[in-house]
């Protein structure tokens, strides 16, 4: 089995609903109402895709026995958690609020230094969200 892992990134799309996509799985996309759908039918895209390339070349694709890793665009976590204050995470995070709003909106996609610090702050705010005893 290939150890490998792609990711597979989700966004809000223009209906409200979600899309799921990856840049290394050829022609398999998915859309859905909600995250767990759309998730699902990824999965199921990308078997289907997989039964099409065996038809066609007598070969699975490498990608079929991956590791599928669903990942989130900062737009995506906005729109999912809409109760997060765009300004007041970009501040915690020492990045330009109104970039930050950019990248909310969908405008801007975090690149370089950004995007590290974005990643960073991500897992901080994860491991302590995840520490919290209710």
């Amino acid at each position: 089995m290939n150890k490998d892992v792609i990711d597979v990134i989700i966004e809000v799309a223009s209906d409200g609903g979600y899309c799921a996509f990856s840049e290394d799985v050829p022609m398999v996309y998915a859309n859905g109402l909600t995250e767990t759908e759309v998730k699902r039918e990824y999965l199921e895209m990308m078997e289907e895709q997989a039964e099409n390339c065996i038809q066609r070349s007598g070969e699975r694709p490498w990608w079929a026995d991956a590791q599928v890793r669903f990942v989130y665009t900062i737009s995506t976590m906005f729109a999912t958690f809409p109760f997060l204050n765009a300004t007041a995470l970009a501040e915690w995070m020492g990045i330009n609020p109104g970039l930050m709003r950019k990248y909310k909106a969908g405008l801007a996609t975090p690149r370089g230094k950004n995007r590290k610090i974005i990643s960073e702050k991500m897992a901080i705010l994860s491991k302590k969200l995840a520490d919290f005893a209710i």
